[in-house]
């Protein structure tokens, strides 16, 4: 990165991802913000100095596609040896994470079944859940509605009862 033309301005790290890693690395220390934009210009010299060697080492090896040691070897042909350890630990990492990604989606592919038919099943134990719902809120009502009878009923028991007990009370003082 010699020169700043306009496709090499296109070409560099998210500013903000670069805060974040020095706000990480570095918590109590200010860093000025030339100091900032000379560690984003840094990190991408330092990924097109490696990804163009790794480049060069694929096209050797008669391969397409830049692999993970091709990567390892431009770091050790360029002298940076010392960080293809921590390289090759990250590389691991990221394996495993991209399998733990694999098994997760591939749970709903290995059922054999396809999607339109789940999205058919989700529906029917949506409607028949709603339909359960349904009933639960019939019998309820029903409920409520014997109850207020049999509350009705017991008032016009009470009420008749009464009368039937002030009318007995009237025939009585009639009788004296």
């Amino acid at each position: 990165m010699a020169s700043s033309s306009g496709n090499d301005d296109d070409l560099t790290i998210p500013r903000a991802a670069i805060n974040k890693m020095i706000k990480e690395t570095l918590p109590n220390v200010r860093v000025a913000n030339d100091a900032r934009e000379l560690v984003v210009n840094c990190c991408t010299e330092f990924i097109h100095l490696i990804s163009s060697e790794a480049n060069e080492i694929c096209n050797k090896s008669d391969k397409k596609t830049i692999s993970p040691e091709h990567v390892i070897n431009a770091l050790e042909s360029l002298g940076f040896a010392s960080y293809i350890t921590e390289v090759k630990d990250v590389l691991q990492e990221c394996k495993t994470v991209a399998l733990k990604r694999r098994k997760a989606s591939s749970r709903l592919e290995n059922l054999g079944i396809p999607e339109e038919e789940l999205l058919r099943q989700q529906q029917e134990l949506f409607a028949k859940a709603r339909q359960q719902q349904a009933e639960l809120a019939h019998q309820e009502w029903l409920q409520m509605q014997q109850a207020a009878q049999q509350a009705q009923m017991a008032a016009a028991s009470a009420t008749a009862a009464q009368q039937a007990g002030s009318s007995q009370d009237e025939d009585e003082e009639d009788d004296m």
